[in-house]
């Protein structure tokens, strides 16, 4: 796993992991990230419905903190994706796009 920041976002991309051994990695350090936007970048990875669906914890917390959650996926079948769901984009620039149109609509009180 590598991490970077950016301004007020944390970026993760996967190196070798396995998925699941990637989301484990990130909640145990969860505590450094809690007061950051966070993108997952997997983008060169072909994620299962069941490996998207582990990514579903650190969305809540981070919904919870008031902070933006974006999964970056290139492959994904955004047609099977619901709209409750977290989001997931197909680049790093749409995701940096999202986090910067959410902190405008915390910062206007939505």
């Amino acid at each position: 796993m590598k991490v970077k920041e950016k301004g007020h976002t944390i970026i993760i991309k996967r190196s070798d992991e396995a998925i699941a051994d990637l989301v484990l990695k990130i909640e145990e350090i969860f505590s450094t990230f809690q007061n950051h936007n966070l993108i997952i970048d997997v983008c060169d990875t072909d994620l299962s419905d069941a490996e998207v669906s582990l990514f579903n914890g650190l969305n809540e917390k981070q919904k919870s903190n008031k902070k933006s959650f974006v999964v970056v996926f290139e492959n994904a079948d955004f047609n099977e994706l619901g709209e409750d769901q977290m989001i997931i984009v197909p680049s790093l620039q749409e995701a940096h796009d999202i986090i910067e149109m959410e902190e405008i609509e915390r910062d206007l009180g939505f």
